[in-house]
């Protein structure tokens, strides 16, 4: 569908990670780059490849992923398709899950096993330091502080350059940050799941990155007769009004809607030509 198109930004178009890396906030999860269920290879690797080439030369200079989506496929073709890298490109990657069969997604947060991921990560990714190596979940079974506390060693490794987290509490947060830096929070959050609005408050009163998972809350969103309205409004897509509502929401959101489709990535990107009013972000805040 054809968008207005703005006379002026709505949003800052970049954020500061970490206060050093600056990238284009509407970025690219490569989880959905795998098999059906994230499981295993994709059904077409070429096609992956394009698409993750595709993304790129669309702008996207944050691509997301971890260890644990395939497993280990997302990052060997994140590699094979990007390898060398463009000197703007962010690759965010996690460890913390392991996939023991499909289906499986079981928390691993010892901090031997966080550091065989990160290196694992390294090789697959041909990379010496992950911009961004974030703690993919708290595991239950583990202190918080040990598993943060192998990142620190990561970092001081020269491993990593900067520490994220994903699936925490804000209780989480303020402990994290009382180890090592924070640059970023990566948790569930969209339209319909808010759930996360004190962490977001958090990391905007602070300047931390917040990477919005499920952004578009795996299509359940799209039902929304708000959203309906003013993708029909605006002549957009209710995938676009959903992404520049979450850019429009926080300065500090850096969504990275996935996909295995080029035409879907093609017109999630279009959300950055959509300026929604005060009206519009309004409704949807109370939606």
């Amino acid at each position: 569908m054809a968008i207005d198109k703005p006379s002026t930004p709505a949003f800052s178009p970049t954020f500061r990670i970490g206060g050093d890396l600056t990238v284009n906030r509407l970025g690219f999860g490569a989880m959905r780059v795998t098999g059906p269920g994230i499981w295993g290879p994709p059904r077409d690797a070429v096609e992956a490849k394009l698409l993750l080439r595709r993304a790129v030369s669309l702008g996207v200079n944050l691509i997301d992923t971890a260890d644990s989506y395939g497993p280990e496929i997302s990052e060997q073709l994140i590699a094979e398709a990007l390898h060398p890298y463009p000197p703007d490109l962010v690759i965010a990657t996690k460890g913390g899950f392991t996939r023991p069969a499909p289906g499986r997604w079981d928390p691993d947060g010892r901090p031997w096993h966080l550091k065989q991921a990160c290196e694992g990560s390294l090789r697959r990714l041909r990379l010496e330091r992950i911009d961004l190596y974030q703690l993919h979940t708290p595991d239950a079974r583990v202190a918080f502080e040990d598993s943060v506390g192998a990142l620190v060693e990561l970092r001081a490794a020269g491993k990593i350059r900067h520490v994220g987290l994903s699936n925490v509490s804000l209780a989480q947060l303020k402990q994290a940050r009382a180890i090592v830096p924070i640059a970023s929070v990566q948790n569930l959050y969209n339209l319909s799941d808010r759930s996360s609005e004190g962490v977001l408050a958090a990391c905007e009163r602070d300047g931390l990155g917040f990477i919005p998972w499920y952004p578009l809350g795996a299509g359940s969103i799209m039902k929304r007769r708000t959203l309906a309205r003013i993708a029909a409004r605006h002549r957009a897509t209710p995938a676009q009004v959903a992404l520049a509502w979450l850019l429009q929401h926080s300065p500090v959101t850096l969504p990275i809607p996935g996909t295995g489709s080029i035409t879907h990535l093609e017109e999630n990107m279009g959300a950055l030509e959509l300026v929604l009013s005060a009206d519009d972000v309004r409704s949807l805040d109370g939606d």
